[in-house]
């Protein structure tokens, strides 16, 4: 316990002793868990030591087989448990072998080629890249969900570790070429009661949407975007909430999908979902998501309609980040100037919307807000002339 360990033992970046020593092209070696993550999950290029930029093909370390022998042997010489040899990293052959294995045999087979892709993936980030990069190997997991029960232990492994993986755009892009039903099978997936299967399923939903084309978006089928707006209102999950509502963004800048996400209670869900003011994030893609519904007349009618659909996005404007501010002010000047009803525009005045519009036109907000705001004060000043918001020299700049 006394005896010193030798520096070179150490990791540069843990300050640990090695378990696993590799070295990079630069000549400097580190563990091989700490420096995969500086690489792949911080996303950080280069060296951490000599700071070298690293080229894609200098990112794969080489295990230092001297070292973790001298490492051993120091402590097998001060009586110090010895570190046990550590596995050899996934490579894209085995991966390869394990889809083969998996498409070639029984339902046990597949279930066996996801369950040990799914541990290696678990192992570390290198390993979870290896099995994206891997040709077929994403589309393989995908037909798994697909084929399967819902309730089966395959599928369920499969869209886990789909969600774990993330596959990129062009992944996902051939999948939805090879699988042209893969929405149809998310929807199944989203009506599980589990709420860790929907959650999976919001979250590989989120990342199918960003890689589809705009036109298979706007032809989404109704109840598809029906189960999305459920995971928001049955808040799945913070997680699953926030994956849901960039689902619907995406979804809902097309007149058809807005109508269909109204239809399936999509503004009260949302309205409910801003009175519990949760995350800073999830608050701002509601806003946004307000603001597309009231795109449409049947969103407008049911904002209005809702006790606190004015009164809580007005109080959102300023107080969230400039994007929600600007969809709050978009979306009230859509009810303002659509549906200017006397009962409506005393209803924005009693709520604290002629307020809202008139801080917006004081703080430092974006351009497009100040002036739906300005244009609303001014179309509706007949109505607002009474208000107490409105001060003397206001009240000049709007004239009964």
């Amino acid at each position: 316990m006394s005896a010193e360990v030798p520096h070179y033992f150490l990791c540069p970046i843990s300050l640990d002793v090695m378990r696993d020593p590799v070295t990079l092209a630069t000549g400097i070696t580190y563990e091989r868990a700490s420096i995969e993550r500086w690489l792949f999950s911080d996303d950080k290029g280069t060296c951490p030591v000599t700071r070298r930029a690293l080229a894609p093909v200098e990112r794969e370390a080489t295990p230092n087989h001297t070292l973790r022998r001298l490492i051993q042997a120091w402590c097998a010489a001060h009586q110090v448990e010895r570190f046990p040899t550590p596995r050899p990293p996934l490579d894209s052959s085995r991966v390869a072998a394990l889809v083969d294995e998996g498409r070639s045999g029984s339902g046990r087979g597949e279930a066996a080629a996801v369950r040990e892709m799914r541990a290696a993936a678990a192992e570390s980030e290198r390993n979870r890249r290896c099995v994206e990069a891997t040709p077929g190997a994403v589309e393989f997991l995908a037909s798994i969900v697909a084929k399967h029960s819902p309730t089966s232990s395959p599928a369920d492994d499969a869209l886990g570790l789909l969600v774990a993986l993330k596959p990129s755009e062009k992944s996902l892009a051939r999948v939805l070429e090879k699988q042209a039903e893969f929405l149809d099978t998310l929807t199944t997936v989203l009506r599980r009661p589990s709420y860790r299967s929907r959650t999976h399923g919001i979250l590989l939903l989120k990342l199918v949407a960003s890689s589809t084309p705009p036109a298979r978006l706007a032809a989404a089928r109704p109840d598809l975007v029906r189960e999305v707006v459920r995971v928001v209102a049955d808040r799945v999950s913070s997680k699953a909430v926030r994956a849901a509502l960039h689902v619907l963004c995406r979804l809902c800048p097309w007149g058809r999908n807005r109508v269909k996400a109204v239809e399936a209670g999509a503004v009260p869900a949302l309205v409910e979902l801003l009175l519990d003011e949760g995350g800073r994030r999830a608050t701002e893609l509601a806003v946004v998501a307000v603001d597309h519904l009231c795109g449409c007349a049947e969103g407008r009618a049911e904002l209005v309609a809702h006790p606190a659909g004015l009164a809580v996005v007005a109080k959102k404007a300023g107080r969230v980040s400039p994007a929600s501010t600007e969809s709050a002010v978009r979306t009230l000047h859509a009810v303002a100037r659509h549906s200017p009803t006397k009962a409506v525009l005393q209803e924005m005045l009693a709520v604290g919307v002629v307020a809202k519009l008139l801080l917006v036109l004081q703080v430092e907000t974006g351009e497009r807000a100040r002036v739906r705001a300005k244009e609303m004060l001014r179309a509706h000043a007949r109505v607002w002339k009474d208000s107490p918001c409105l001060h003397e020299h206001l009240k000049a700049t709007y004239p009964s």
